[in-house]
């Protein structure tokens, strides 16, 4: 079994104004499609080993009884234009390890195919038997990319 998936739509945006959304604490809340991310603390990211805060609720996977939380975005590839990847650390210790990210690359039209993945390849067993993974869904990825296209398309 695979464990890791990824998703990609055209979005009517130049690279550039997509990745400026994904740099921004504040854009992740804002195409969240799962309900978790509920706000944001930090500046927008610009290099490997940048974080920001995010403040979590769990309740609305209704998986694990957490409540509400918070974890630290830690940038762990960078790109400008091109690559965005992360993963986080917060009341779970040592840090799970799985990944988030999106790949940009230019259309034809003008616009940008943005590949949005979740990689839980490199979790330790005991996470994978406390934890249903994937935590999230591949519609959920999928969702999100509609929110994004939402927010950046030029109209």
């Amino acid at each position: 079994m695979s464990e890791r998936f990824e998703v990609a739509r055209i979005i009517a945006a130049p690279p550039a104004a997509v990745f400026a959304l994904l740099c921004d604490p504040q854009g992740h809340v804002q195409i969240d499609s799962s309900g978790m991310l509920q706000s944001a603390d930090g500046s927008p990211v610009s290099a490997v080993g940048d974080r920001f805060t995010v403040h979590m609720d769990r309740e609305s996977l209704g998986d694990l009884p957490m409540g509400k939380y918070d974890v630290d975005v830690i940038i762990t590839q960078f790109e400008p234009d091109r690559l965005i990847e992360w993963t986080i650390s917060g009341t779970i210790q040592p840090p799970i390890k799985h990944l988030y990210g999106y790949r940009l690359a230019p259309s034809a039209d003008g616009g940008t195919v943005v590949t949005s993945y979740y990689d839980w390849s490199q979790i330790d067993e005991r996470y994978k038997q406390r934890v249903n993974f994937p935590v999230i869904p591949e519609t959920a990825l999928k969702a999100t990319l509609g929110i994004l296209a939402r927010n950046v398309e030029v109209r």
